[in-house]
């Protein structure tokens, strides 16, 4: 009996020793190989770990104070939005305007295009794409500020990162205010064919308050700023060929032939759809549209808008043949060209 109890306690100690024991071996000997595995796993939240890539910023050059502010994109497209329609359009018209203004930026910048002896991207005028801040646009609407910008900010956000290529590329997405029912092939303004800024209707135009105007000159002023003479009596001109969008293409005044861009520009018109009469010592010109014509027209937007036509129907329709892409790759594209 006293054998068994001997044997019975040699039993209990090595099965506490095996318990005890070994497992504070097995610690020794396999803790410092998992210490260098855990030494080797990278650490996500280290301080240490590489910041994102900073966000594309345009450098605007202001024209009131002569000096260069930098904006975040969306922030720069939604002061071009708020400076170029007007806020009470349609909110899939304002959506639109955001794409072309987005799209000019990139396709710009992507191109190296620069002002101030290459300090700034662009300027906040008519040169480039008209642009205000959230600050100088609440001095410009006063009360009507917190809706306005609402709106506007909320048509840039949900547009966000979007542009408008043809053939991968971001397109020249240029926009005017008024069409005279149709716009205007790029070759017959500009004379560069681009397949994307072909003549399509535009009928919704006839709302604009800017779709006919009148314009009245001294015939001295008429043949000064034309360099013609016209004797009395005389016709003041032959209208000789037209676009497919229905804007002067030539005309004959005097003994000289002009585009109607060159009449346009000369007599500082709205548009180049325009006809005159001379009546004794002055000369009446009648114009249907406001802008060049080429491209979106932003009351023909609003017009579409109004029937239930959302921003990228609208996009379509005055742009052929285009994708509507995001621009993040072409972002990545600037931001390595810069290393």
């Amino acid at each position: 009996m006293e054998k068994q109890r001997h044997s019975l306690f040699l039993i209990i100690a090595a099965l506490f020793f095996t318990a005890l024991v070994i497992p504070s071996l097995l610690v020794l000997i396999f803790s410092p190989k998992e210490e260098e595995m855990a030494m080797k796993e990278p650490n996500k939240t280290t301080p240490n770990a590489p910041a994102e890539e900073p966000a594309v910023e345009v450098a605007v050059f202001r024209s009131g104070s002569q000096q260069i502010e930098n904006f975040p994109l969306e922030q720069y497209v939604a002061g071009v939005v708020a400076a170029e329609m007007p806020a009470e359009f349609e909110k899939e018209a304002l959506k639109a305007q955001a794409l072309t203004a987005r799209t000019f930026i990139i396709q710009h910048m992507m191109n190296g295009k620069t002002v101030s002896n290459g300090q700034a991207h662009v300027t906040d005028t008519v040169n480039h794409q008209v642009f205000q801040t959230k600050s100088e646009l609440e001095k410009t609407w006063g009360n009507d500020f917190s809706w306005k910008w609402k709106k506007i900010n909320e048509a840039v956000q949900e547009t966000k990162g979007e542009i408008i290529t043809y053939d991968g590329t971001p397109i020249t997405a240029s926009f005017f205010s008024t069409s005279n029912g149709y716009t205007e092939n790029s070759e017959d303004y500009w004379g560069q064919p681009l397949p994307y800024l072909k003549s399509v209707a535009s009928p919704w135009d006839e709302q604009s308050p800017k779709y006919r105007a009148q314009l009245r000159l001294p015939l001295s002023e008429f043949e000064r700023k034309l360099g013609v003479s016209i004797d009395g009596g005389q016709e003041a001109g032959m209208i000789t060929k037209r676009t497919p969008g229905q804007r002067i293409a030539k005309v004959k005044i005097g003994n000289k032939e002009f585009s109607g861009r060159e009449v346009r520009e000369k007599l500082q018109l709205p548009s180049s759809d325009f006809s005159w009469v001379v009546k004794g010592d002055e000369v009446i010109v009648s114009t249907k549209g406001y802008g060049h014509g080429v491209g979106m027209s932003q009351y023909g937007a609003n017009g579409m808008a109004k029937e239930g036509k959302d921003h990228q129907q609208i996009i379509h329709h005055y742009y052929q043949q285009i994708k509507i892409d995001k621009a993040d790759r072409y972002v990545d594209e600037m931001m390595t060209a810069k290393k």
